[in-house]
């Protein structure tokens, strides 16, 4: 199980010269699709433009297991995700709507910032209420095997 995010077609313009999505592409898309959750942790671009607080990525680990061509329509899952007080812990999943293939899988670790100085700080208790309120929800959903980036927190 995992929580739905958003859905993507894939586009024209992002398959490469072999025919399929090029890798640059699917970073874009999962990208995207996390921008769903930044926004309801009021962390996203709305967050960025009116705190001056923002996340910013530091470490992925991407696979691609199954390749998708253009049209293809792609589900975008959270299978994973976690925090500690300055750090995000998360896995995406791309799921081949039609088929319902695996395609792709990114898990990363951002960290947050304050944009005024440009340094790591801690999440706003308001924040971290958010977040350990979504964590409660949905923890049943989440598969936590594995995960590349579980000791990067600081619990």
């Amino acid at each position: 199980m995992s929580v739905y995010l958003k859905s993507q077609k894939i586009l024209n313009k992002w398959v490469d010269y072999n025919n399929h999505l090029n890798m640059a592409y699917y970073v874009l898309i999962f990208d995207e699709a996390w921008e769903v959750m930044l926004e309801q942790f009021k962390m996203g671009s709305h967050s960025a433009e009116t705190t001056n607080r923002s996340t910013m990525v530091v470490e992925t680990n991407t696979q691609y297991i199954s390749e998708v061509k253009e049209n293809d329509e792609v589900d975008l899952m959270l299978t994973f995700f976690d925090h500690d007080k300055k750090r995000l812990h998360l896995k995406l999943e791309m799921i081949e709507k039609k088929t319902q293939k695996l395609s792709a899988t990114m898990e990363w670790i951002s960290l947050y910032i304050d944009l005024d100085i440009r340094k790591v700080t801690e999440f706003e208790n308001e924040k971290i209420k958010i977040m350990d309120e979504f964590i409660e929800k949905n923890k049943v959903s989440f598969i936590s095997d594995d995960l590349k980036f579980s000791s990067k927190l600081k619990k």
